[in-house]
């Protein structure tokens, strides 16, 4: 299993990380006792690098997270959230109704409403409440969040506000996470970030990252965390419905990701593991971040990291066109 530090820092992630939104009710419900064994599944399976933010479940991700962590060694996992939105209470909304969110992606009462703020100010307040819901006196890594409408904002008042942070103590690591590759290559260009986590843009379907996030990364050290390696669910469970970004997948989409899964059963192998290894041939990258909501999500993940993929499977991709760059610099 790969082994990266990150920045000057102590911190430390490895291949398979668990991504909290789940346990944020994305989408659908999770009781807290189920949250609970996905966290206590995921410290089993040895994961030991954790990733939330206040916007999954308005908070309720980061609060589950924190409470399933508090018997653990502090310095025994590595945990990181994100900055950019502001939680606001809405007044008399007390008792809204659980599903009230749901515009916003989450099944939870929209007792509070999301308020974008990349400003110095509003940076250093959002760790201060994400520190409290997880009951924290440090934060291993912290994101700027979708700051896309807000690129200046994000460089001129959000980033600096970081690197306070960072000489403080407060934070250990620092970057930004986004579902595009531009302004995270701007981060890495222009700033001091010690790493950069990118969803859905370097995957089976989508290898847009290797264009110059990649090459960039390598170039100057820095460490990539990938996300949405199923590209939102077509790369594990190819078939019709199955949506890709957050949308129902297109004929041409779900036709190249049947035509893969054929390549992959021929070794026996489930394209879920294909696509979850995939990233991590390439060298800048840190940690591939797996969205899981359950223990047998969890267990899962981590039988499908645990696979050994044949050389001969990546090979026969690229000659069926299905592939078109490796990325196996290494």
């Amino acid at each position: 299993m790969r082994h990266t530090t990150l920045g000057r820092s102590a911190v430390s992630v490895t291949g398979l990380s668990f991504g909290a939104a789940g346990i944020g009710n994305l989408y659908t419900p999770v009781g807290p006792d189920q949250a609970a064994a996905a966290v206590e599944a995921a410290w089993d399976a040895g994961i030991r690098y954790f990733d939330t933010a206040p916007h999954y479940g308005l908070g309720l991700s980061e609060w589950r997270l924190g409470e399933a962590l508090r018997t653990r060694r502090r310095s025994d996992y590595t945990l990181s959230t994100k900055a950019g939105r502001l939680l606001e209470p809405v007044p008399g909304a007390e008792t809204a109704p659980v599903g009230d969110d749901l515009a916003n992606g989450f099944a939870v009462p929209a007792t509070h409403r999301r308020v974008w703020d990349f400003s110095a100010d509003g940076v250093r307040r959002s760790i201060d409440e994400s520190l409290g819901r997880l009951g924290l006196d440090h934060i291993d890594i912290v994101y700027l969040h979708d700051p896309d409408g807000h690129e200046e904002e994000a460089f001129e008042q959000a980033y600096p506000a970081l690197e306070r942070l960072r000489s403080e103590g407060v934070v250990g690591a620092i970057g930004a996470g986004m579902n595009q590759t531009t302004m995270l290559t701007r981060f890495l260009r222009d700033t001091d970030v010690d790493v950069v986590l990118c969803a859905g843009r370097y995957t089976l379907l989508d290898q847009s990252a290797l264009t110059e996030l990649l090459p960039e990364a390598a170039a100057r050290g820095k460490s990539v965390v990938v996300g949405g390696v199923f590209n939102s669910g077509l790369l594990a469970d190819p078939r019709p419905g199955a949506t890709y970004d957050y949308a129902t997948a297109s004929p041409i989409l779900l036709d190249r990701a049947l035509r893969m899964d054929a390549v992959t059963r021929r070794y026996d192998i489930p394209l879920r593991a294909a696509a979850l290894h995939y990233p991590l041939r390439h060298p800048a990258v840190a940690s591939v971040l797996v969205g899981t909501r359950s223990a047998a999500e969890v267990t899962d993940a981590a039988a499908q990291a645990g696979r050994t993929i044949p050389e001969d499977l990546w090979a026969e991709l690229r000659d069926e066109g299905l592939l078109t760059e490796d990325g196996a610099l290494s």
